[in-house]
């Protein structure tokens, strides 16, 4: 499946380097040199990656047939796009991606539906998980405490609600 990995910022220096938002876990698997990334827009690609550096935590990329800033800042706000197989093992237990939350039913431990993942939501401290049901949506942080079962299998997630998110008969 074709899902989106980064995104190209500023160009970095003069030699066609260019910042990169990294919207992957993984940035090892999708960023190296010779990987070929697919674009949006489409006819800015595929681009080709000739070089990979972190600077001050920062990733940098340079592409093949770039070789400037200015070749870089025609780029700027690119999505780059990378082939994942989202049914592979993960690594851990606990790793999950988006599109395998997306519709999955949230019951509690009583087994009372609450509703449907809708979205996940990055946050800096932990995702949240926003759940449509028939009193509108409730967004769960995304932590073990709260949400102690995830059967991507089933497409089934178990939660804990705290006390007062929702109004479900425990």
């Amino acid at each position: 499946m074709l899902l989106t990995v980064g995104r190209i910022g500023r160009a970095h220096g003069v030699l066609g380097e260019a910042t990169i938002e990294v919207r992957t876990d993984l940035p090892e698997e999708r960023f190296f040199a010779g990987s070929v990334l697919v674009t949006d827009p489409v006819f800015h690609g595929p681009l080709t990656i000739k070089s990979v550096r972190n600077h001050n935590g920062t990733l940098l990329l340079g592409f093949e047939g770039i070789t400037d800033r200015n070749g870089v800042e025609k780029l700027r706000d690119t999505i780059l796009k990378a082939e994942v197989d989202i049914e592979a093992d993960a690594l851990d237990e606990d790793d999950f991606h988006v599109l395998q939350l997306i519709d999955c039913v949230v019951v509690t431990e009583s087994g009372e539906k609450i509703g449907i993942v809708t979205e996940v939501i990055p946050l800096p401290g932990q995702d949240l998980l926003a759940v449509t049901g028939p009193s509108g949506e409730i967004l769960f942080p995304f932590v073990r405490e709260i949400v102690p079962i995830v059967d991507i299998k089933n497409k089934l997630i178990t939660v804990i609600p705290p006390e007062g998110l929702i109004d479900v008969p425990q």
